[in-house]
């Protein structure tokens, strides 16, 4: 894959998952085209952080094998709606480590900040969003009440709005978790959202360019 187009092409699949779910209503449609981005992001997260070429086949007959499990259910049944959301989220929950690991890689080689790693940084924060938002519907399906404290429905979109309000650390308070489990959820990824972008974003986006520190010395 060329380089200058890694991590753009994660970052644009991502963006257009994020509209599926926010935009699109529930219907077996959407939860086709939801499985298959999920499982398009594991492929691309794994071969913009260049790794073996076998384990990304791996992934995508995985991604498949998910795929074919959401067309099941949809056509004819027989498997909650928890499930297929549950699938979503271990989809997506390899890509933040693989786009990290990838990233990593990305500044030893060039010892310089390039696009590629803020493009993969945004990525990794996109990922992180949908795969709180695809836990937070398989606990509402799994889980005997509603997610939502106010007994709203659970749908894609509104688990989807919760999270990134959540990551975000925005917190309208229109929708908030019941339980504690929910409730221990929120803090972590608002955490993590608060942290990451203060951190890992702000540095690497004001480093954006500049060659690495090297020693007086020569060495490194």
């Amino acid at each position: 894959m060329d380089d200058t187009r890694r991590y753009g092409l994660l970052l644009l699949v991502s963006l257009v998952s994020l509209a599926v779910q926010g935009i699109l209503g529930p219907s077996g449609g959407q939860q086709l085209l939801v499985t298959g981005l999920s499982g398009a992001s594991l492929v691309l997260a794994l071969r913009a952080a260049e790794f073996p070429s076998r384990l990304v086949a791996v992934a995508a007959a995985i991604a498949l094998g998910v795929l074919a499990l959401t067309a099941v259910r949809v056509t004819a049944g027989g498997m909650g709606e928890g499930v297929t959301r549950a699938l979503n989220a271990a989809l997506v929950a390899v890509g933040p480590p693989a786009v990290a690991i990838g990233v990593v890689r990305e500044l030893r080689s060039s010892r310089q900040v390039r696009i590629q790693a803020v493009m993969g940084v945004l990525s990794l924060y996109m990922l992180i969003g949908m795969l709180f938002a695809f836990t937070y519907g398989a606990i509402d399906r799994f889980g005997g009440d509603p997610f939502f404290a106010s007994g709203a429905a659970a749908t894609v979109s509104r688990c989807l709005y919760f999270s990134f309000i959540t990551l975000t650390t925005v917190g309208f308070g229109d929708f908030a978790a019941r339980s504690d489990l929910g409730h221990t959820l929120a803090v972590f990824e608002a955490l993590i959202g608060q942290v990451y972008l203060v951190t890992v974003v702000s540095l690497l986006v004001s480093n954006l360019g500049r060659p690495a520190r090297r020693d007086p010395d020569g060495a490194g």
